[in-house]
């Protein structure tokens, strides 16, 4: 599927293929790219091969690459489809920069692209005509904005995750922690490279990125160490908690060896108090032996849980 904005003559004309071959500054909008839609941007615009080759295969890390007649970006995104945060869905978004178009192409819808969209046919003169790096950076603002929200979710649940822990440790305690593990280190995975790409077009020179759209860049750059430092708190907390739930454990696995300690101290005497008048003799068998049994059955234990008590083992 291809949409088409298309300023010609200082208005906005959207649409579909049709617009492709009209002159004019555009931004070509590509979901779930084929062979034959790529192969006739590629012979309309002059794309190079290798980067055609690189939208066909969703594998691709954040990069940037200069050809001679446009720029290549790949970045990157997550949103989340379900209640689970660690639910992640990858956006990857290619775009080919020139000076007069952009072309982005992705492979699933994005709420961000969506609101760029909107801005564009909203107020076109203040977007499409501002050029189309400027398209290019909304597009990246919105890709990095959309990650706050998953980061601060994230930590909400973490901190949840550690109270629950220190109240009453379960094993699939263990489970989550090394989920959202897992979670951090995909997401830091995509944003430490794309930190790097979205650096390289703040600078000043780069071809196709006007100075001015540089400073808004810097800003998306901002963005981006913001979300690096979280990450990077994210995995200190989660290191913090996976501590906490190994102590708990601990702990509550010296409480059960401390009862049964105690169990088994108590029935010790009491089962050589058994044992000891249990004996078949005649000399044992009168009635105050009988009470000293019975004495020595109630006194050893009390005794020994007033002796643990006053050790503070109990």
């Amino acid at each position: 599927m291809i949409q088409v904005c298309l300023m010609k003559d200082g208005q906005l004309v959207t649409g579909g293929e049709e617009l492709l071959s009209q002159d004019g500054r555009k931004w070509i909008d590509v979901q779930k790219p084929t062979e034959e839609i790529m192969g006739r941007l590629a012979e309309r615009f002059g794309l190079h091969k290798l980067a055609v080759e690189d939208c066909l295969h969703l594998d691709q890390r954040p990069k940037l690459e200069e050809y001679p007649n446009h720029q290549f970006i790949v970045l990157q995104g997550f949103s989340v489809d379900s209640k689970d945060v660690c639910d992640l869905t990858l956006h990857e978004h290619h775009f080919f920069l020139s000076h007069d178009w952009l072309i982005s192409v992705h492979e699933f819808p994005f709420a961000g692209l969506e609101a760029v969209r909107k801005r564009v046919l909203d107020d076109p003169k203040a977007t499409l005509e501002r050029g189309t790096d400027f398209v290019l950076y909304m597009l990246a603002d919105g890709l990095v904005d959309a990650q706050f929200p998953i980061l601060d979710t994230f930590s909400d649940e973490l901190e949840d995750l550690e109270v629950a822990i220190f109240e009453n440790v379960e094993k699939s305690h263990l489970q989550r922690i090394f989920e959202m593990k897992r979670m951090l280190v995909t997401v830091r995975r995509v944003l430490s490279p794309q930190r790097d790409v979205v650096g390289l077009l703040s600078r000043r020179g780069l071809p196709n990125i006007h100075d001015r759209t540089t400073l808004y860049f810097r800003d998306v750059y901002d963005h981006l160490v913001r979300l690096y430092e979280q990450i990077d708190a994210g995995r200190d907390i989660v290191g913090n908690v996976m501590d906490g739930y190994l102590s708990m454990v601990a702990n509550k696995t010296n409480d059960i060896s401390k009862q049964l300690t105690i169990f088994a101290t108590l029935f010790l005497p009491l089962s050589f108090i058994v044992g000891f008048f249990g004996q078949n003799f005649e000399q044992i068998t009168s009635r105050g032996w009988y009470y000293a049994m019975w004495a020595m059955l109630i006194g050893f234990p009390v005794a020994l849980i007033l002796w643990f008590r006053h050790k503070q083992w109990l």
